[in-house]
Order: structure tokens, then sequence, then C-alpha cells
């Protein structure tokens, strides 16, 4: 199998390559190898909302809570990762490619990129069928497991100043 991710994330044509399917265990294998919060940010791409509703799903779930950001230039959600002390981050964007394109990169706590490691597990846990298949092999193995329902399910939650935050960090630097 190819590496899942490339230089710069997990990129594609949005709905042929880069599917809701795999934007969804993206979204569970960052709750589950980053943490249970997570800041999702993305770009003006045409195919960035319904991306970004495959990937938030994922998330929550896996138990998570996705703090949308809304669109924000990438390093805006670096910054907010730092800023709201979420475990992790991820920015749907396919940067200078056509706009059939896009992509999730993601971000650990401190709002840098991945270690090619983690991404090489987080590749693994797709290939395992995600969640789903984690909860399958442990009912296989005849110990009890299961998806998170009812209150263990994540949440959403907006934030409603984003990129005010985003661009009173940038001023205050060149000040």
């Amino acid at each position: 199998m190819a590496r899942l991710f490339g230089t710069d994330g997990v990129r594609g044509i949005a709905n042929v390559e880069l599917t809701c399917e795999m934007a969804y265990r993206l979204g569970q294998a960052a709750a589950i190898y980053l943490g249970k919060t997570i800041v999702v940010g993305r770009d003006t791409r045409r195919s960035g909302d319904m991306l970004g509703a495959a990937l938030s799903a994922g998330i929550m779930s896996a138990g998570g809570t996705v703090l949308e950001a809304g669109i924000i230039p990438t390093p805006g959600v670096a910054l907010l990762v730092r800023e709201m002390r979420a475990a992790g981050g991820a920015v749907i964007s396919a940067s200078h490619n056509p706009p059939e394109y896009n992509g999730i990169k993601f971000f650990d706590a401190q709002g840098f990129k991945l270690p090619d490691a983690v991404e090489d597990e987080i590749e693994q846990f797709i290939a395992e069928g995600g969640l789903e298949g984690a909860v399958e092999r442990v009912l296989k193995q005849g110990e009890e497991a299961s998806m998170p329902a009812g209150a263990l399910v994540g949440v959403a939650v907006e934030v409603e100043d984003a990129c005010e935050m985003y661009i009173d960090h940038v001023v205050n630097s060149i000040q």
C-alpha cells in the first residue's frame, strides 16, 4: 500500500481519493492518537464543508470534542491548538493544489506537524478499519468492547472568535 500521508497531510481529489469515509476514519484517529480535544479549521474550498463534517463526525464518534474554528488560515489552527490547550488540530486545505483537491493536515498539542511514526500508526489504524475495526478485533478475542455511546459520544463546540485570536496574534507579533 502506498503511504497515505504525503509531505503535508493526506491529500487527493475530494470525494474520489479523499472520501468522507477516509475523513471520518482520520477523525477517529485524531481523537485516539492525539487526544480528545481537536481544533478543526478549513479553507474556502467547496469540499471543505463535506470533509469537515465527516472529520468532525469521526472525532465525535471516538468520544472527542471538536473545537470548530471555521474558515481560518492553516497557521491559525496551529496557534489555536496551543492557545486553547487542545490535544491536537486538523486543517482541511489543499493549499496550492487545484480546486478539486483537498487535504487534511494534523497538528500535535504544540501546533507542529505530526512525526512520521505517528502518521504510520494512524495509517495502520485506518487500514485495520478504524475504531469499528478495533472494537471488532477485541470482541473476537472474547473481551468486551464497544463504540462510545450516549454520554460518551463527543460534541462540537464553535470557537466564535477563532479568526480574531489569530489576527491578534499576527498583529502583536509584528509590533
